[in-house]
């Protein structure tokens, strides 16, 4: 472990190779993993035993751990990272900056990040237990600590990406600059069912939804969704291949994930795990591979063997609604991108990163392109 910096209150920052060296012990006392269930031990060592995320493909696992003391008061899981793919919060314009007009060398970095996954939630956990006032305090004290970091210039700057809304005042009040996102998300009013969301639609857009799902639920596809046990019956290569599908249909798809990661997660998790299933005479035609919080269902992987019309809106938007809305969660995040989302009840909302630059000049620069974009973005968000 490397050490940090050491204050007269005790609290010593390190920096931990391995989600494995954290430790499973240690994430059983933290609070916050069985709401964003990203953050669990499980789904952490899957990406990383499975060399999902490994320093081969960009990830060095560099997760900063904040102790009190002999005892560990918080962990924020974190990564060198050698590019910027993976990560959902675009900073290559940046590095074309930083480099070619300031001649900085921006890469490596280090970012706080579920690697390859845009769905806000904490950062940082807490030891369960913990006051809010400790928690506010070793959220400012880690926010002090981690630029620690770039002092012997090996690392161009700090990014924590899509961190929650209540961990935002902690950095910002130590001067990380606050960069703004969108996505297109469901947001869960106290629905009673799907009637109550499609009353909220015009009368023409509530008319196509209801034929779009007829015509699929009078055709021969049956569609299902799979969790807990059920999920431990599940060939985890199938699953890879509904992955696969969709990665490489496009240029810039890239197979992050691999047969491993799926066979881990579905081994060890179930009961966070959601696959809303589409077959035809028991054969696998399309599916949706969602996570299960308990504030929140996160949309994050859809793949098809062959298309089928209307396929996608059922499996990957109506269904997530609909499951929303049956166990009472607060919204429906299906991911990044995807204007086409809005018209189908999914509302732009905005989404949060935090950033610290060594170099002055770049930081400043960076500074004023936040701004800009942020009041783009939240005009865009108001409609």
């Amino acid at each position: 472990m490397a050490r940090g910096l050491t204050e007269p209150s005790m609290l010593e920052l390190e920096f931990v190779p391995s989600i494995e060296a954290v430790g499973a012990a240690v994430f059983s006392e933290l609070e916050g993993p069985e709401t964003y269930p990203f953050l669990r031990y499980a789904w952490l060592s899957a990406l990383e035993g499975s060399g999902s995320a490994s320093p081969e493909r960009g990830w060095i696992p560099r997760h900063a751990v904040l102790r009190r003391g002999a005892q560990i008061v918080a962990v924020c899981p974190g990564y060198v990272k050698t590019n910027s793919f993976g990560e959902f919060v675009f900073d290559h314009a940046i590095a074309d900056f930083a480099e070619s007009r300031l001649g900085l060398r921006y890469y490596p970095k280090w970012i706080a990040a579920v690697p390859f996954t845009p769905a806000s939630g904490p950062r940082v956990l807490f030891v369960r237990g913990s006051s809010p006032s400790e928690r506010a305090e070793w959220l400012e004290r880690l926010a002090e600590l981690l630029p620690s970091m770039l002092e012997d210039g090996r690392l161009s700057s700090l990014h924590l990406l899509f961190p929650g809304p209540s961990q935002l005042d902690g950095f910002v009040s130590s001067g990380w600059a606050l960069r703004a996102g969108l996505q297109f998300q469901f947001h869960n009013s106290g629905l009673a069912d799907f009637e109550g969301f499609l009353a909220g639609f015009r009368a023409k857009t509530r008319a196509m939804i209801r034929r779009e799902r007829r015509e699929l639920a009078q055709g021969p596809l049956r569609i299902e969704e799979l969790t807990g046990a059920r999920l431990r019956e599940l060939d985890p290569e199938l699953v890879h291949r509904l992955y696969l599908t969709t990665v490489d249909k496009f240029v810039w798809g890239r197979r992050y994930l691999t047969r491993d990661f799926f066979a881990r997660v579905l081994a060890e998790m179930p009961d966070n795990l959601q696959i809303i299933m589409a077959s035809e005479q028991g054969e696998p035609v399309a599916g949706a591979f969602n996570l299960l919080g308990t504030e929140a269902l996160y949309g994050r992987y859809w793949g098809a063997f062959r298309e089928v019309k209307y396929l996608h809106f059922e499996v990957c938007l109506y269904r997530g609604v609909e499951s929303t809305i049956a166990r009472g969660l607060s919204r429906f995040e299906p991911g990044a991108g995807g204007e086409h989302k809005e018209g189908r009840g999914f509302a732009p909302t905005l989404t949060w990163s935090l950033h610290h630059f060594a170099d002055a000049r770049l930081d400043g620069a960076v500074r004023d392109y936040f701004a800009r974009e942020r009041e783009a973005l939240e005009m865009r968000s108001l409609g």
